[in-house]
């Protein structure tokens, strides 16, 4: 199964997404996604969760091929409410979310990661918002939670990414470890949190929220607002179909390289 659960005996729940080969999600996972973690956060029994992935990266946004590949605006609208929905889940979920970074961070990983309670990431691992490059807008809102505003700007102007020990210097990134040691380093840290009163935790994490001086669902919103003025431009539609050319033309390169066996 592409996103699975795992329990351990002291409440924490892990969460991993598989969705070969980027974690590039289509829209339906995105939904999926939010409703995991709702869930897990819902259960009285869970004391943190862990959100993880297998692969290459941790999440490469969504799935921009499923989006060009359907006619009309309904893959688009999808995805944006998708990502929305998973986005609000990490920040609304009733206990803390671990976010445990392999690889990359691109897109709507951002949002995931930007939501997130507590960010662990392997050594060398890149986060970034190619949005501008593939005529969209969004995450902005997440990105100003892991660097400063100026450097914000700057990546979302450019299209940057920033490294995960960059983020540790900026104090948003709790751990950077070696890729072997990435989920032993969150889950060390879901376990100290896991060994609190649970009541007292489940209060922390509201009452962190209602403090939070930005609010993330409706400022993610209106920059929504902004891609769908994009789209319906056909501003993004060119900037999407030449990914997927590009993409297509460097899959057909690595082919004829090796003989067509991928």
């Amino acid at each position: 199964m592409p996103i699975t659960t795992s329990r351990t005996d002291t409440g924490v729940v892990t969460v991993t997404v598989d969705f070969p080969p980027v974690n590039a999600l289509p829209s339906a996972a995105w939904f999926e996604l939010a409703e995991v973690i709702t869930s897990a956060g819902d259960d009285p029994t869970t004391h943190a969760v862990v959100l993880r992935a297998e692969g290459r990266g941790f999440n490469a946004g969504v799935d921009i091929k499923e989006m060009q590949a359907t006619e009309g605006f309904d893959a688009l609208i999808a995805a944006n409410h998708g990502c929305a929905a998973a986005f609000s889940a990490v920040y609304d979920c009733a206990v803390p979310v671990i976010v445990a970074v392999n690889g990359f961070c691109v897109g709507g990983g951002i949002g995931l990661v930007g939501n997130a309670d507590v960010i662990v990431a392997t050594e060398g691992a890149v986060f970034g918002l190619p949005e501008v490059d593939r005529g969209a807008l969004g995450a902005a809102t997440h990105l100003a939670r892991l660097v400063p505003q100026h450097m914000m700007r700057t990546l979302y102007y450019t299209a940057q990414n920033v490294t995960a020990e960059q983020l540790l210097h900026f104090g948003s990134v709790y751990r950077v470890v070696p890729a072997g040691e990435l989920d032993a380093a969150a889950t060390e840290v879901a376990e100290k949190i896991a060994a609190k009163d649970t009541r007292v935790i489940r209060a922390a994490k509201s009452a962190i929220n209602h403090i939070d001086p930005v609010d993330v669902k409706a400022s993610y919103r209106l920059e929504q607002g902004y891609t769908f003025e994009l789209n319906l431009s056909g501003v993004a539609d060119e900037h999407r179909d030449e990914f997927v050319a590009t993409g297509r033309a460097l899959t057909n390169s690595k082919a004829l390289k090796t003989g067509g066996r991928g």
